[in-house]
């Protein structure tokens, strides 16, 4: 087969990237094809196709390999150029019905953007993105998609030596508020007005004939970043490196590094080995939200009015609305998550009273346990606080509260003790353990007992890796 490409982004956008060709594999082996995936893109693959354009071992036809420009502040400090440093747009895929998606490489070697990295990925973190991207988009959360992972038969250093890897990622675009920051570091007002314009047309077309069409683009931001975060804290998902360059303009999850889902509920778990201040814990997510969309909205000042001084006051209104609109969408998860129909003036009351009762207690088996006090009280070892808060919740919830617990609360997330597991096999050689795990957290609200459970007393503090 081929992959009908159409490289908008290397046509009209110059100056965002540098033309590069990945790496060639040496010995290319698949280790993962998502063929539900492909089968949405509407690619045929073989086995050896996907092995081969998917390693740089071979180009697809028609693929214009680039490396993005982009900045970025990473943990608050400001870098004026990052970029992909190790990987390689290959370009971007036109689907039969008209959808348009990124196919990027990761882990397929150095570019000038690599600042003294080797370019190269190993097996463990390319599948790690592979298992929690699908199970976002099982659970209904933008995010982008692993669409293959290869091994490369290479060796790379990391603490030790490890078996090199590559990630094929799909994405609805690799637009970050970085790339927005890129060309307003550099002064370049042209760029990013075309930036913009691009990132309209691409991903908000309805704008395009607003009477302020920057401005209703950095609403629309906003509006897909608020609800995807509340999406994140429902989930228990700690994303680990929430840096400008890590937040997509469509609203998708990206780049999982040092991600991983709390188990027992701590607002300030941290899983990342080097965010040692707790900068992206889990309950500082929404907080770094407004943070940086503030940003964008820096880079969009001059779009939005002439005059600086209006531009500014226009940005601190459209800011200062981040906190309703996020809380907003968090109550709305949290109505569903406590399989509340409708809504209720006492409904944030009781989902905040909610949290100092189980602290501590499983984050995901809480929620999907309420209506069964037999089972949820082994999760708790001071019961005494939920027990107080149960009768108002019961009184609350009322009749059908059991089916909507079930359809809105998983029962298997890809929980932390078994990722390692699959992938410390992965890395071994044993996919089995990957393949079993995949097929689980494909089917989140099935239940099954071997992956539903909290990791044992024996797993200890668990610390992520950015994998570079």
């Amino acid at each position: 087969m081929t992959i009908a490409f159409d490289n908008s982004w290397a046509r009209d956008l110059p100056g965002s990237f540098l033309r590069v060709p990945p790496d060639a594999a040496p010995a290319p082996r698949l280790l993962a094809l998502n063929r539900p995936l492909a089968a949405d893109l509407g690619l045929d693959l073989t086995d050896a196709q996907a092995r081969d354009w998917f390693s740089g071992a071979a180009l697809p036809p028609g693929a214009d390999p680039i490396a993005q420009a982009y900045a970025g502040h990473q943990f608050g400090g400001f870098s004026p150029q990052l970029g992909d440093g190790r990987a390689h747009l290959l370009g971007e895929i036109l689907t039969p019905d008209g959808r348009r998606f990124d196919l990027q490489l990761k882990g397929s070697g150095r570019t000038p953007f690599a600042r003294g990295g080797d370019g190269k990925a190993v097996i463990g973190p390319m599948l790690r993105e592979y298992l929690i991207s699908d199970f976002m988009a099982a659970m209904g959360v933008p995010t982008t998609r692993a669409l293959a992972v290869v091994a490369t038969g290479e060796e790379v250093w990391r603490e030790t030596k490890l078996p090199g890897a590559v990630l094929a990622r799909v994405a609805a675009s690799h637009i970050r508020v970085g790339t927005f920051q890129f060309f307003a570091a550099r002064g370049d007002q042209e760029k990013v007005k075309a930036l913009a314009d691009y990132a309209i047309a691409r991903h908000y077309p309805e704008l395009a004939g607003a009477d302020a069409p920057y401005l209703a683009f950095l609403d629309a931001v906003i509006a897909r970043q608020a609800r995807l975060i509340a999406e994140w804290m429902g989930l228990g998902f700690i994303h680990g490196v929430m840096n400008t360059d890590n937040m997509a303009i469509s609203g998708e999850t990206i780049d999982y590094g040092p991600c991983a889902f709390m188990e027992g509920y701590a607002p300030g778990t941290v899983f990342s080995s080097i965010d040692r201040q707790g900068r992206y814990a889990y309950a500082n997510q929404p907080l770094i939200l407004g943070w940086n969309l503030a940003r964008l909205a820096e880079t969009l000042l001059p779009l939005l009015d002439r005059d600086e001084g209006r531009a500014v006051e226009i940005a601190n209104d459209r800011l200062a609305g981040i906190a309703p609109r996020y809380r907003a969408e968090w109550l709305a998860v949290m109505r569903r998550k406590l399989g509340l129909a409708g809504e209720d003036a006492g409904d944030a009351t009781l989902a905040e009273d909610l949290l100092p009762a189980m602290q501590g207690a499983d984050w995901t088996l809480t929620f999907r346990r309420l209506d069964d006090t037999a089972a949820l009280r082994p999760l708790f070892e001071d019961f005494s606080r939920m027990e107080a808060w149960l009768p108002r919740w019961r009184a609350r919830a009322g009749n059908g509260a059991v089916e909507r617990l079930a359809k809105a609360n998983p029962a298997v997330i890809p929980r932390n003790h078994k990722v390692e597991e699959a992938l410390a096999a992965a890395t071994q050689g044993d996919m089995a353990p990957f393949r079993a795990l995949l097929a689980a957290i494909r089917q989140p609200f099935t239940e099954s007992e071997a992956y539903m459970l909290p990791a044992p007393s024996g797993f200890g503090q668990y610390v992520t890796y950015c994998g570079t």
